[in-house]
């Protein structure tokens, strides 16, 4: 082995001559020699794997070793990934994004081909937004192109959003006239309140808000039928944006529909609940004469009940004055006629108040 040595340093090429002076040798050497042709082999097939992604960004400049390549084979980190958006980024000019961030966010779950579109649709667009930045957006859960398209381009929200399965937005006037209004707001992302910052939801409920405040205010729906602007102003007036995710460019009244006379129906409904009090006030009132009047009734028949009780108790006393002698039988007598003339008298006039 060691008089091989020597061959191996002056070159392959004079492997065959150290084989040629040497007929018989041992079988270990055979073996070594296997192995160290397969480990050889197996490195040159383990390498090859990225020797295509190294020179791709050896041609773009993008200044990605192929140990730093192999390094995030061991990572777990897709450096296909890596190395194409390295490329992109280089090839934009922005040479500021080390290899070593893309990594980063690509462990930290982060959606790399996202954040780097973004990045470089930010500096197209001359916005502020740095590249940390972008990334924190990603892994916050917005959508950082999304948001960077907006900023570009704004976007017009429905006021209200259609998918809550309302059409309009209903207030009443001071006059008690219905308004179902339909609104559009034109809205552009705010990078900076992104993180944070409250989503379209939130705007679409202060709008909402907002307009029925301001339908509110006026005096009279024809105010507002008029001039439907005024609600667009005074809406926008409000600082709606405060807090959230968004700018908001501008607030159009799409459509304007005059809906019930809910003042009219109020009353109407109040009327009829007066009604319905004042109703239940009367039979309370007739019930307590009705009771009332069976009371009376009641106290007319125990009184008639005295009444006959203190007439049983004449014929008593008239037997009890005979005995004790204080009552003649010419008194008594007297007494009958008395009697019997009054009562002569009073169906006389019982009969004369029939006839009349």
């Amino acid at each position: 082995m060691g008089s091989l040595l020597p061959f191996l340093a002056a070159g392959s090429e004079s492997l065959p001559l150290w084989l040629a002076q040497n007929d018989e040798f041992s079988p270990a050497l055979i073996i070594v020699l296997i192995i160290l042709g397969l480990l050889l082999l197996g490195a040159f097939i383990f390498i090859s794997k990225f020797i295509g992604l190294w020179f791709q960004a050896y041609m773009s400049n993008a200044q990605v070793s192929l140990l730093e390549i192999i390094g995030m084979y061991f990572r777990k980190v897709d450096a296909k990934i890596v190395v194409i958006n390295k490329v992109a980024l280089v090839q934009a000019g922005l040479t500021d994004v080390t290899t070593r961030a893309l990594e980063a966010h690509f462990l930290a779950k982060g959606n790399v081909p996202a954040v780097t579109r973004a990045y470089i649709a930010a500096d197209r667009a001359d916005l502020s937004l740095k590249f940390s930045e972008a990334c924190g957006i990603d892994l916050a859960g917005r959508n950082v192109f999304d948001a960077v398209a907006t900023s570009v381009n704004p976007r017009v929200i429905d006021c209200p959003n259609p998918a809550s399965g309302k059409s309009t937005v209903d207030a009443v006037a001071a006059d008690g006239i219905q308004l179902k209004v339909k609104a559009r707001v034109t809205v552009r992302a705010n990078l900076k309140r992104l993180i944070g910052g409250a989503t379209e939801e939130t705007i679409i409920a202060r709008v909402g808000e907002g307009i029925v405040s301001a339908i509110g205010s006026a005096r009279s729906h024809k105010e507002v039928l008029e001039n439907p602007d005024r609600i667009s102003k005074a809406v926008l007036g409000r600082g709606l944006d405060a807090g959230t995710a968004f700018e908001i460019l501008s607030i159009d009244i799409a459509d304007v529909d005059v809906g019930e006379n809910i003042g009219a129906k109020l009353q109407a409904d109040q009327a009829e609940a007066d009604m319905r009090v004042a109703q239940a006030a009367a039979e309370k009132r007739a019930a307590i004469a009705r009771a009332a009047e069976q009371e009376m009734q009641a106290l007319t028949q125990e009184n008639r009940a005295k009444v006959v009780l203190a007439e049983a108790e004449i014929p008593k006393a008239i037997a009890q004055a005979f005995r004790e002698g204080n009552l003649g039988l010419h008194d008594y007598y007297k007494l009958r006629n008395i009697q019997a003339d009054t009562e002569m008298r009073s169906s006389i006039s019982k009969g004369q108040e029939e006839s009349t």
